[in-house]
């Protein structure tokens, strides 16, 4: 499957800011099942100075300074994918149950597993607290395998809490979530990881986009996608697996992924410094995903 994904964001500050330094995750990775064979990002006002670089996860990370007087800013990310059949494939081998997976973890005795090992961690957005532990204990009985059980979770996570874009915000904990049972598909991924975290697995966050289909009979409205977020969990001699909460489903080929990390603070998709600005501003996002011709020279 090919996608050109179109990511506009717009800033508008309320005094003029002076200069602005900013980093984005807007560029997809490449990896074995998803290859990214066009991307750009167009900045106005012009930046002044710009490069990408490999963060600590491999992700690309755009850095950009305008170094004249601003008011208004517009990043528009647009990136072509592809996405191949092995992004379908699911756990192969997976009868593994989660014990044995936290006692590999517990012991890391390859570069893989010392790797994933960091992502049982506690990261700046999410801890493995005990009220975790006990939500996350309805899926996990001893000796279910952890494919089952992290199944099970992703069920009761999109069965129990409500999708409410107005119920939190990117600072919002996973131990609030919990208590209010509502939030958005960040929520649920920090939450999933949480959970995990707490029994002694690994999870990562993964931020990405999701291609929507409208509603039978109605067309698909100009800017109307999103970004999205879900998670991996890591089965050892196996490998990572996209689960995604806030569908109940496992992803496949209408998930494209940018970056992964520990949380959300490792991958927003802008961040940056500003002088000046004023203390209020707003932001303006729209994202569009579409599909293209399935040929070798989609891109």
């Amino acid at each position: 499957m090919n996608y050109r994904i179109v990511h506009t964001t717009r800033y508008r500050y309320e005094a003029p800011v002076a200069i602005s330094h900013n980093e984005a995750h807007l560029l997809p990775r490449s990896f074995a099942g998803q290859t990214l064979t066009g991307g750009r990002l167009d900045i106005q006002p012009p930046c002044s100075d710009y490069r990408d670089r490999q963060d600590y996860f491999g992700n690309t990370a755009s850095y950009f300074a305008i170094l004249q007087p601003h008011q208004d800013v517009t990043i528009t990310a647009t990136c072509d994918v592809r996405l191949t059949a092995q992004r379908r494939q699911l756990w192969l081998g997976g009868d593994m149950d989660w014990q044995q997976a936290r006692q590999r973890l517990a012991a890391p005795n390859d570069a893989e597993l010392l790797d994933a090992m960091q992502f049982c961690l506690d990261s700046p957005l999410v801890r493995a607290e005990a009220a975790l532990h006990e939500y996350a204990a309805g899926s996990f009985a001893p000796g279910r395998p952890l494919t089952d059980a992290v199944a099970d979770l992703m069920t009761r996570i999109h069965a129990d809490f409500a999708y409410d874009p107005a119920a939190t915000d990117v600072t919002t904990p996973p131990l609030e979530v919990l208590r209010r049972r509502r939030g958005v598909c960040q929520d649920f991924a920090h939450l999933a990881i949480g959970c995990l975290r707490s029994l002694g697995l690994a999870a990562r966050y993964v931020s990405g986009y999701l291609e929507t289909v409208p509603p039978p009979g109605q067309a698909k409205l100009a800017g109307a996608d999103a970004s999205h977020a879900w998670l991996q969990v890591y089965l050892p001699d196996v490998g990572w697996q996209d689960w995604d909460p806030t569908n109940n489903l496992q992803p496949s080929d209408r998930h494209v992924v940018t970056a992964w990390g520990r949380d959300y603070s490792d991958v927003p998709p802008l961040k940056g410094i500003i002088y000046g600005g004023g203390d209020n501003h707003t932001i303006d996002v729209q994202v569009d995903v579409t599909p293209l011709p399935d040929t070798p020279n989609a891109s």
